[in-house]
């Protein structure tokens, strides 16, 4: 019998529109999988000096390691915020997971009390409100708004604001919508925690993902001395090895007020020993070696012109229209009610999956309201990214 816990976990990204595509894949379809921002499947490959550090260090990788991470990898971490103007973030404020998705869960399991509420954007990536919902608190959605850029809506925010509410999640730069925050946004999130006393989540594993000259700003940057901030980044999307699993939570802010929570995250890392240790070496030459991913975000980079090539191709279907992304691996477009009148956005992704063989995630799954949105990855290259929204809007079509 299934955990009465998982009773409103969600994650649909792998959830029945994927096993509906490993049916079709048994029965000899090939399906063109853009639900996963993976970036290993379409010829992205890790770059070489990682690679060699990884098997470098393998002889010395046998053992388990200090369950926050080993020294280099979190001095790397540290040094590299540090070199971004975070000048507390210290060696002993960085913990190493297996990707920033098993940080998520220690975090919330050390922090949320059965009935505490954190605010999760909407839409946002499904794991957080998942993590929340099996941490025994209560996700509580705030609006992005698809009219200004997809930028949160500070309003709304502080409307949702209880007495039980613990903490505010930022995703920067956002998926699913690749939404880039701009300063006074940063700030505007920043002083609602400080006046409400909220903890601060800031996932910005796409911090390097940045197109058309916007820039990238850390949360805790603005946090000060005051407002404690918890910064989820890593290696897998920028340096291409999600299958590596590394990734780290940095904590600023006023730590001596946190000892109870950091005491209890410390249990938990404890309990599953430690992150995998071959790829934590890999940590230290990524950060401090040369920066491949900037050749692919400007133009005539794969993952600049993909996206541009998405957002545009998608803006000429009929009935769709799509903002435009400034970062991460994403399009976010919206099927026009009043063209598209969808009553079940699951069911739609999953028939247009049968008839053209093309794995997309529906906009609910992303715990966004309505049923008007999907999610594309824009991860293939343009020939294949043509061809796949060449599909979507073959079976549009015949819908309208």
């Amino acid at each position: 019998m299934q955990s009465e816990k998982l009773r409103d976990v969600r994650y649909d990204v792998r959830g029945p529109i994927l096993v509906e595509a490993q049916r079709l894949e048994a029965e000899g379809h090939k399906i063109l999988k853009l639900n996963i921002g993976n970036p290993a499947p379409f010829g992205f490959e890790a770059p070489e000096a990682i690679v060699a550090s990884m098997i470098h260090h393998l002889p010395d990788a046998e053992g388990y390691s200090d369950s926050r991470g080993i020294y280099s990898a979190r001095t790397a971490v540290s040094q590299y915020y540090q070199s971004h103007g975070l000048k507390n973030i210290d060696v002993e404020d960085i913990f190493i997971g297996n990707g920033v998705s098993e940080l998520i869960t220690l975090v919330l399991q050390a922090l949320i009390n059965n009935g505490d509420e954190v605010l999760v954007p909407a839409p946002d990536y499904p794991l957080w409100t998942g993590a929340v919902s099996l941490s025994g608190g209560h996700p509580v959605h705030y609006v992005c708004d698809e009219e200004n850029a997809w930028n949160p809506d500070l309003a709304d925010i502080e409307a949702k604001i209880t007495d039980r509410t613990r903490a505010l999640v930022i995703i920067n730069p956002n998926n699913p919508t690749g939404a880039v925050y701009d300063e006074p946004t940063v700030r505007g999130l920043v002083d609602i925690a400080r006046r409400h006393d909220l903890i601060l989540m800031s996932d910005e594993i796409y911090e390097k993902i940045i197109f058309d000259g916007y820039q990238h700003l850390h949360t805790a940057a603005f946090t000060g001395d005051d407002v404690m901030c918890l910064t989820f980044s890593g290696l897998s999307k920028a340096y291409r090895i999600c299958g590596y699993r590394a990734g780290w939570v940095a904590i600023s802010g006023p730590k001596h007020v946190a000892s109870d929570f950091l005491e209890g995250l410390t249990l938990l890392a404890n309990m599953r020993m430690c992150a995998n240790v071959p790829a934590q070496h890999t940590i230290q030459t990524a950060l401090g070696g040369y920066q491949s991913i900037n050749e692919y975000v400007v133009p005539g980079g794969r993952f600049y012109d993909q996206s541009k090539l998405a957002w545009r191709l998608l803006n000429e279907i009929p009935g769709v229209s799509c903002v435009e992304p400034h970062g991460a691996l994403y399009v976010f477009p919206r099927l026009d009610p009043e063209v598209y009148p969808i009553q079940d956005d699951q069911a739609f992704v999953i028939e247009m999956l049968r008839a053209k063989k093309i794995l997309v995630t529906h906009g609910t799954g992303f715990n966004w309201f309505a049923p008007d949105h999907f999610r594309l990855v824009t991860l293939p290259n343009t020939e294949m990214l043509t061809e796949a929204i060449g599909r979507i809007s073959s079976f549009l079509a015949t819908k309208r």
